[in-house]
């Protein structure tokens, strides 16, 4: 199953990306920031991965949560490309019946068995690069 997102310059360094469904996303790494930095947006895109898991994994657990939020903080190589070396995704939550060991199994099941941001993160992808020119007007 392919996935795309079109990314168009904004000027500075500012894109938007657009979704196959039509969704936008701002990306701003310039010196005013009016969205998140490309790095960011991948610390949102684990986040909110594992987070749909963990919902649902605890409803058909019968512990629905009543409030969750996760931080994530990602460490940063000091040598470009500036990779992040370290990300620790931290849950909280609380609702009628939840314990920690329980938000624990989900959060750990999401991790290993079902978020694809974080399979992906952990695995070699192959990007490949190609490039084409348009003619002054096309775009």
């Amino acid at each position: 199953m392919k996935k795309t997102l079109n990314v168009t310059w904004l000027g500075e360094q500012r894109y938007l990306g657009v979704s196959e469904s039509g969704h936008q996303l701002l990306i701003d790494n310039s010196a005013v920031k009016v969205g998140v930095s490309p790095m960011e947006a991948l610390l949102g895109a684990l986040a909110t991965c594992t987070a749909y898991d963990v919902v649902e994994i605890m409803q058909k657990r019968r512990t629905p949560l009543a409030r969750y939020r996760i931080e994530v903080e990602g460490t940063r190589a000091e040598t470009t490309p500036k990779r992040y070396t370290q990300i620790t995704v931290r849950h909280i939550a609380s609702g009628a019946g939840i314990t920690e060991e329980a938000l624990h199994r989900a959060a750990h099941l999401s991790h290993e068995k079902y978020c694809s941001v974080a399979a992906s993160l952990n695995s070699d992808i192959v990007v490949e690069t190609r490039v084409e020119s348009e003619e002054a007007g096309e775009a």
